[in-house]
C-alpha cells in the first residue's frame, strides 16, 4: 500500500493532543484589532480544541499525526 499524503494546509493549522483531539488557533486575530476589546484579543490568542464533528476530517487529512 502506498504512503498517504498529509494535507499540508491542515498540518500548519492543527496539532494533535495527547488525549487524541486536535488543537487549533482562533480566527479573527490577524488584523482590524483596534476595534476589538483587550479581553476579546486576549481570548483569541489562546488555542482551542477542534469541534468533535470536525475531528474525523482532520484525522483523514493528517494520517501520521
Amino acid at each position: 500500500m502506498p504512503k498517504l499524503k498529509t494535507n499540508r494546509g491542515a498540518a500548519k493549522r492543527f496539532r494533535r493532543t495527547a488525549a487524541g483531539g486536535y488543537k487549533c488557533a482562533h480566527s479573527h486575530h490577524r488584523h482590524i484589532l483596534t476595534k476589538k476589546s483587550a479581553k476579546r484579543k486576549r481570548t483569541l490568542c489562546a488555542t482551542t480544541t477542534l469541534h468533535s464533528s470536525d475531528v474525523p476530517a482532520a484525522r483523514r487529512m493528517l494520517p501520521y499525526s
